[in-house]
C-alpha cells in the first residue's frame, strides 16, 4: 500500500548539509514513485522570499524578538500556501529546516522565552506537527567551516561562536526522549551523524525515515544513491 505522505524536516547546524541531504532523500523517494514536495525556511512563498531576504542580510539589524517573529511570519505562509496544500493531497513535504530552529537559534541561541516562542509557532503553524525530524549532527565548528566555504556568510551565519555553540547543544537536547515527551508538538526526531561521506548519511536518513513509514522500506531498499 501506497505511503499516505507526512511532513519530513531537516534540521541541524549550519553546514550540517541539510540542503543537500533533502534533495538526496526528495530524489530517492521520487525514483520509487512517491509524490514529493520540498521546501525551504525561510522562503517558499512571495512573502517568504522577501523574508529571508531581510533576515540574512548581513546589513540588517534586527532585535531578537523580531528576528523571531519573523520567521514565524515566513513559516505561518508557508504552512498556508504550499505544506498544509501538499499534505491534504498526499504528498510527502521535505522541509530544509521547520520551528525547531526557532527553539535552538531564538530560544537556545538568542536567550528568548521558551513559553513565547512555543505559543507564537503554535499560532504559525496551526497546530501541524511533523511527521519526523532527521537531526543532522555535526560539531558547530565543522558546520561553519563547511558554511564558510560556500562563500561569505549570511546574518545567522556570522552571529559567533560561542552562539553556534549554543544552537549545536540545543539541537542535540532536542534528540532525547525525555525532551521530546515535553515537546508533542514537534513529533518524532531522530539524531543523524552528519559526519562521512554525503552516501553514508543519506543512507542513514533513508533507513529513519523507513523506519517511520514501514510502508515505505520495500520500495526504498536499494534506491538510495
Amino acid at each position: 500500500m501506497a505511503a499516505a505522505g507526512g511532513l519530513i524536516v531537516l534540521e541541524g547546524v549550519e553546514g550540517a548539509g541539510k540542503s543537500t541531504q533533502l534533495r538526496h532523500l526528495a530524489s530517492c523517494l521520487e525514483r520509487v514513485g512517491l509524490p514529493v514536495r520540498t521546501v525551504r525556511e525561510p522562503g517558499g512563498t512571495v512573502a517568504g522570499d522577501e523574508i529571508r531576504r531581510l533576515l540574512l542580510d548581513p546589513a540588517s539589524h534586527l532585535d531578537a524578538r523580531a528576528e523571531a517573529l519573523l520567521f514565524m511570519a515566513s513559516r505561518a505562509q508557508l504552512v498556508a500556501d504550499v505544506i498544509r496544500p501538499a499534505l491534504d493531497r498526499g504528498e510527502f513535504v521535505i522541509a530544509d529546516r521547520f520551528f525547531l530552529s526557532t527553539y535552538a537559534y531564538q530560544v537556545g541561541g538568542r536567550g528568548l522565552d521558551e513559553q513565547d516562542i512555543r505559543r507564537a509557532n503554535a499560532l504559525a503553524t496551526g497546530g501541524l506537527v511533523p511527521g519526523l525530524t532527521l537531526l543532522l549532527d555535526l560539531p558547530s565548528g565543522a558546520g561553519l567551516e563547511r558554511a564558510a566555504r560556500r562563500g561569505a556568510q549570511d546574518r545567522i551565519e556570522r552571529s559567533g561562536s560561542a552562539f553556534h555553540a549554543r544552537v549545536r547543544s540545543a539541537f542535540v537536547g532536542f534528540a532525547s526522549q525525555d525532551w521530546q515527551d515535553r515537546h508533542p508538538e514537534a513529533g518524532p526526531v531522530v539524531l543523524i551523524d552528519a559526519s562521512g561521506d554525503e552516501s553514508e548519511v543519506s543512507a542513514r536518513i533513508v533507513a529513519a525515515v523507513a523506519r517511520r513509514w514501514p510502508e515505505t522500506a520495500g520500495t526504498m531498499a536499494g534506491s538510495n544513491p
